[in-house]
């Protein structure tokens, strides 16, 4: 497949997912005129190299203050019943 028409979307999309995911580029065809490429997704594998710098980014990721589960229920309890009223819980 190496085109598809603007019509044929709806119809044809695994047949283009497909030719996406075989490495093939598809035109998109609208009126007899070629208006766009499809291009599969280039996935690029990031090596980390600095281990250092991965824990750093790690722990800037990291949640500053970990809840445990009963006080998360607590804190969820209270703010449903200050929004909706005691008759929810």
């Amino acid at each position: 497949m190496d085109y598809i028409t603007t019509t044929e979307l709806r119809t044809k999309t695994s047949q283009l997912v497909k030719s996406l995911k075989n490495g093939k580029s598809v035109d998109l065809v609208h009126r007899s005129k070629v208006v766009g490429v499809f291009k599969p997704a280039q996935k690029k594998a990031v090596a980390i190299t600095d281990i250092k710098a991965f824990k750093k980014a790690l722990d800037a990721i990291k949640p500053k203050k970990i809840l445990p589960r009963r006080e998360r229920e607590r804190v969820y309890r209270e703010y449903m019943i200050k929004r909706h009223g005691k008759n929810l819980l």
